[in-house]
């Protein structure tokens, strides 16, 4: 925190009072290891951010960090286990746009709600895009629609659940175009990656950070990608909207804790996020994995997602998703 400093023999106080004030709070936070769910499997794109980032931080935390994945329910399972948990900064977890704050509209007894979570850092924000095999003769957006209309419902395509970035998004194509496809929805984007490659459905819908890896070895080609623009690590693929569709969708992940923490261990946890994702170790993993990284600290980031909670109540009520 950067205060301004008295004149004189006070000048260092300013400085010292918030490090004072954790130490009164919180003597000796972290003093045991900490845990962090996952609410998508192994393998996935929220699994392959978070381990590396997690090793980091433990770094500046000083303590181990162990990761469980509870995978299941579009995020449903790990969101609520965390959401649960007590809120003594000892369990942290990632959490998943828009399905944190989509879950609970389409599904009342879910038991947890966005007011569940103290967001730490977002370190992703991550644009969407639908995939195909190499050998598929559809090449773009439009020759995707035009499939559709010759085969209304029949051309599946794998989410990682119902109310992901990757089904809300091809609803929106869907309400676009005035087609049909055939849903089947999955735990995470690593069972669609392997579906796909197993021609068990046609179309893979995922983040671009999750399946850019397969796309420069060959193994998948994309359609189109959802951002506002042009991704410049994938610089030769056009937009959805460039392509005359308007769709745009993507998923942000981030850091946050169970609701109730105290003020100065949520900034410790902050902190030691922001310097773990700002490690030129760390810089270098994201660019390997060519994650599209957005940091915000805990109060822009709740910002964030309380207005885009307030966007999703409002397509709800327009557009509810069922399936």
């Amino acid at each position: 925190m950067q205060r301004r400093a008295l004149i004189g023999g006070l000048a260092g106080l300013p400085l010292a009072a918030p490090a004072i004030t954790r130490a009164l709070a919180q003597p000796g936070f972290p003093d045991r290891p900490l845990s962090m769910v996952l609410a998508f499997p192994a393998g996935g794109g929220t699994d392959v951010a978070a381990r590396p980032l997690a090793r980091i931080m433990e770094r500046y935390l000083g303590q181990p960090i162990v990761i469980t994945n509870r995978p299941g329910a579009a995020g449903e399972i790990g969101f609520t286990e965390l959401a649960r948990s007590k809120p003594d900064g000892y369990t942290i977890g990632f959490i998943n746009t828009p399905t944190i704050v989509t879950i609970p509209l389409e599904r009342p007894q879910a038991r947890f709600r966005l007011d569940d979570f103290a967001p730490l850092l977002n370190v992703v924000d991550d644009p969407g895009a639908i995939w195909v095999l190499p050998d598929s003769p559809i090449r773009t957006v439009a020759d995707l629609v035009a499939e559709a209309r010759r085969r209304p419902g029949q051309i599946s395509y794998g989410t990682s659940g119902i109310g992901s970035d990757d089904h809300l998004a091809v609803l929106a194509l869907e309400r676009a175009s005035g087609t049909k496809f055939l849903h089947v929805p999955f735990a995470g984007g690593a069972p669609v990656r392997t579906a796909t490659l197993g021609r068990q459905i046609e179309l893979a819908v995922t983040n671009i950070g999750e399946a850019i890896g397969d796309f420069r070895q060959g193994m998948f080609r994309p359609l189109g990608q959802m951002g506002t623009a042009r991704w410049p690590v994938m610089k030769d693929v056009p937009t959805f909207r460039e392509q005359g569709f308007d769709v745009v969708e993507g998923s942000m992940r981030g850091l946050a804790a169970p609701a109730g923490l105290p003020r100065p261990v949520l900034d410790r946890l902050a902190d030691a996020a922001r310097r773990a994702a700002e490690d030129p170790e760390w810089q270098a993993i994201a660019t390997q994995l060519a994650l599209p990284l957005r940091l915000l600290g805990p109060d822009e980031y709740r910002g964030e997602l309380v207005a885009m909670q307030a966007q999703y109540e409002k397509l709800w009520a327009a557009h509810p998703w069922r399936d």
